[in-house]
């Protein structure tokens, strides 16, 4: 868990493609105007494509069977003033999931190609998931038997992001325009990997504000598969849900720490720089696109709840209360690494976390961090299965997560309570454009 870290949910603003549009955190009278705009949006594209692409969105007071078009007023107002109404374009320079902000539920998913499949069905298997991607996100039904679980909500904020692993190159026979960048991570001392639970040909994220709308896509995704792909591994996570606080905050791990301040933020000179993937790219298809490292990262939380406060600031670098470093200030001010205390012991210990992981100690290196937390049920023992989907966005892992990875697996205070259990990494092609699927340009390029 490095210290640049998720993204601190902002208030929402109209944005018009290729930008994503972020989960609002307003009143619903502030949001009238705008999410009049979307609703409308999403009205007349269920009227042209009529009923039967409409019934994705109906509402349950208006029986289904006209969808969200013909739904009573009533119903589609209560929609517009929640969460549920706001919509992420699927179209545009980079994929959705990228800089959206945290979704309240996640889905990680990774498969592998079938014996037999290559490159002919990997691209038909792209063009079905975009297309299915497209009209989830719009919250419209998928165009395959669609199961309804979704049938009484809106978008809700989804975003589903496609990437490739490395084993994918040789699958399809697609080697020389495999990346430099996507070459595999090296050994960490402090890696607990469990080999079936990392990697993959095909990587899928999929983020929700609504548990029934991410678990929809993840099904439809699943079903679009069919005989080209097989689910290698899958892993569900969750951060608080929009609107739980009265204004933004930044997010809190399950250690009870607050978890995202240094978070590289899109309003900053050199930041599209840092994530995306320049125009000018070798190879071109990865042009506006990023790389994405997943790990599992369970924590220890028995051993952890054990220390007292100042002992797990002392750790973190960071007090537990507000997320101020332990020099002084507010969340937000610069951490002093020099300063000192009454004992002439450094204020912020040597190997605290916050420390190590900072961008000017690791030669500028930079990622955007949008993790999920996890929670996966308690042993026999009673100790929880639970810690981060530690996902990390970079223009070269090389020069982004590597050396960070490298300097704390010499020595950060907190490796004694976590552990590595699960890795992958992934290229993410740039978004696909209107009529295109994402990866074309490599699978037809």
């Amino acid at each position: 868990m490095a210290e640049q870290s998720t993204p601190k949910p902002s208030p929402p603003r109209e944005i018009s493609p290729p930008r994503e549009i972020s989960p609002p955190q307003e009143t619903s009278a502030s949001r009238e105007t705008s999410d009049s705009r979307k609703t409308s949006r999403v009205v007349s594209r269920r009227r042209l494509l009529g009923t039967a692409g409409a019934t994705g969105l109906a509402l349950g007071a208006a029986g289904g069977a006209a969808g969200y078009a013909a739904a009573p007023a009533a119903d589609r107002t209560a929609l517009l003033n929640s969460v549920g109404a706001d919509e992420v374009m699927f179209h545009g320079k980079h994929q959705p999931g990228i800089t959206t902000a945290l979704q309240a539920k996640g889905h990680l998913v990774a498969f592998d190609l079938t014996a037999g499949a290559g490159r002919k069905e990997a691209a038909a298997l792209l063009r079905r998931w975009s297309t299915t991607a497209e009209r989830l996100m719009a919250g419209e039904a998928s165009v395959n038997d669609d199961t309804d679980v979704a049938r009484d909500a809106g978008p809700s904020s989804l975003t589903v992001t496609f990437g490739f692993g490395h084993s994918f190159f040789a699958r399809t026979g697609l080697e020389k325009l495999r990346p430099i960048a996507l070459d595999p991570l090296p050994d960490f001392s402090s890696d607990h990997l469990d080999k079936a639970r990392s990697n993959g040909d095909l990587w899928v994220q999929i983020g929700a504000n609504d548990s029934l709308v991410a678990f929809h896509a993840l099904r439809a995704i699943q079903q679009d598969a069919g005989r080209a792909a097989r689910v290698r591994w899958q892993m569900n996570g969750f951060n608080r849900s929009p609107g739980a606080t009265t204004r933004p905050l930044t997010a809190r791990n399950l250690m009870g720490q607050i978890d995202g301040t240094r978070n590289p933020k899109p309003s900053e000179s050199d930041f599209d720089r840092r994530i995306f993937v320049p125009d000018a790219s070798d190879p071109a298809w990865m042009a506006g696109g990023s790389y994405a490292v997943v790990r599992r990262i369970r924590m220890l939380l028995d051993d952890w709840e054990k220390l007292s406060v100042k002992d797990q600031e002392d750790v973190i670098g960071r007090r537990k209360s507000d997320g101020a470093p332990l020099s002084g200030g507010t969340e937000t001010t610069a951490m002093d690494l020099e300063k000192t205390g009454g004992d002439g012991k450094l204020v912020v210990p040597i190997n605290a976390h916050a420390r190590i992981t900072r961008p000017d100690e690791n030669g500028g290196a930079a990622m955007l961090r949008r993790p999920f937390s996890f929670h996966d049920g308690i042993d026999a023992d009673g100790v929880p299965d639970a810690g981060l989907l530690f996902v990390c966005w970079q223009a070269d892992p090389l020069r982004g997560f590597v050396p960070v990875q490298r300097k704390l697996d010499r020595g950060d205070a907190l490796s004694t309570f976590i552990r590595h259990e699960s890795s992958g990494l992934f290229a993410v092609p740039g978004g696909a454009a209107e009529g295109e699927y994402v990866g074309q340009k490599l699978l037809e390029g």
